[in-house]
């Protein structure tokens, strides 16, 4: 960083660390055995779809690229926000399969010069009595936070679950530190 970096106040952004994502199957391990919340086989990236030919492209090769057989493994869609989600599914038991799959969507649209407009990646998990969960990347921080949707038509939020989950897989993954930034991911595909 610089003396005006100093002065000012600011700080350079962390590097996002996209091969953390490769970590989410010990974690996965963890929440299975300590929590009972198994993957689901659906995960996403949420990103700021740029305008141009170009990103186009970049999109329709990433889905020619993941949906590789006369089976859909994914789509995509854009919320009421204006963001994109690419929703990639693979078998619940192989979650290695669905991270490869977020992995390259992201180092992806990174290479093509879109890594601004990455926001997140979600991978979805369940338990036995239907309560859904969403391990969240957040790619500018480099960092992970649960996500615990309760049932219901209100929007609320599972707390105690998501401090839970943290406190588990905090060996695992780079836990995002500031709980201001654990956003409510509301209708996200794949929850």
């Amino acid at each position: 960083m610089g003396l005006w970096g100093v002065l000012s106040g600011r700080s350079k952004p962390v590097k996002a660390d996209l091969d953390a994502l490769f970590s989410l199957p010990a974690a996965a391990i963890t929440l299975q055995t300590a929590a009972a919340f198994a993957p689901t086989g659906v995960g996403s990236v949420c990103f700021r779809a740029a305008e141009g030919a170009a990103f186009e492209q970049t999109r329709r090769d990433l889905v020619t690229l993941l949906d590789n057989d006369d089976d859909p493994d994914v789509e995509t869609s854009t919320d009421d926000y204006g963001f994109t989600w690419l929703v990639a599914r693979q078998s619940p038991d192989d979650l290695s399969a669905l991270v490869t799959d977020l992995h390259t969507v992201n180092t992806s649209l990174e290479a093509q010069d879109f890594g601004s407009g990455l926001l997140c990646s979600v991978v979805g998990f369940a338990d036995a009595s239907g309560r859904r969960l969403g391990l969240v990347y957040l790619y500018k921080q480099g960092t992970f936070y649960p996500f615990a949707p309760m049932p219901g038509s209100a929007p609320r939020r599972d707390n105690v679950l998501e401090l839970q989950v943290r406190d588990l897989v905090s060996g695992e993954l780079p836990v995002e530190p500031q709980l201001s930034r654990w956003m409510p991911l509301w209708g996200a595909p794949g929850l």
